[in-house]
């Protein structure tokens, strides 16, 4: 059944009335445009209606993320003021060989904890010297990370390897970008071959990225020395 629309008042009426049941209004059927009989929907009403669900979308994803990363550092430690200090001293040098984004990353960006998290304790790092989570910022530092490197620059390339996991690259990828770089912070096999950190790092590379020692008479030197 069809349907028309007062002019005076705006009411939809049945087709076959003659008069407004709202207002009383009369009018001449053949006068009067038929009124559309599907649902009419509002665009704009619509709109509102989707661009609150994206923000309770948003909302919830963030409550999340913030919950998950206040466990993270409820379930862990922090660093001493004598770490953190020696954390700030390996920063810096970063920063003077040119690792601006990551330093600034780990020196503002980054939560540093001392003991395993939730999270690392239930992934596990036995052998390494850190751990980062990402996308969450959090960079946990064994005890591993203050004994073994024997200066500043050994603690920089560790935390080199870190700050390329907080802007989402794997492992494999940190070991491989860490090797090449290495140089632009003085870390050679010339200075450091002996360390307990090159011989650790350059089997977890090579073992990651063995084309980066495929060079040399025996086909299994360091393409990059």
């Amino acid at each position: 059944m069809g349907s028309v629309k007062c002019p005076a008042c705006g009411l939809v009426n049945f087709v076959t009335v003659d008069r407004c049941r709202r207002c009383g209004n009369e009018w001449v059927r053949s006068a009067l445009i038929p009124a559309i009989t599907a649902p009419v929907v509002d665009s704009t009403g619509r709109g509102r209606g989707f661009g609150r669900w994206v923000l309770w979308i948003c909302g919830v994803t963030c409550i999340i993320l913030i919950s998950c990363h206040v466990s993270l550092l409820l379930s862990s430690d922090g660093l001493t003021a004598d770490e953190q200090q020696t954390v700030m001293t390996a920063v810096a040098a970063l920063d003077r060989a040119g690792f601006v984004r990551e330093s600034m990353a780990l020196q503002h960006v980054v939560s540093f904890r001392r003991t395993d998290n939730w999270w690392n304790r239930y992934v596990g790092h036995q052998t390494a010297y850190a751990a980062t989570n990402f996308p969450f910022a959090v960079v946990t530092l064994y005890p591993t990370f203050f004994k073994y490197p024997v200066d500043d620059i050994e603690r920089a390339t560790i935390l080199l390897h870190e700050s390329f996991h907080l802007f989402g690259s794997g492992e494999e990828a940190a070991l491989r970008r860490v090797w090449i770089e290495k140089r632009r912070l003085g870390w050679t096999s010339a200075g450091y071959s002996h360390t307990r950190v090159w011989k650790n790092t350059r089997e977890w590379t090579a073992g990651s990225v063995p084309v980066l020692f495929h060079c040399g008479q025996d086909g299994q030197s360091d393409c990059l020395e």
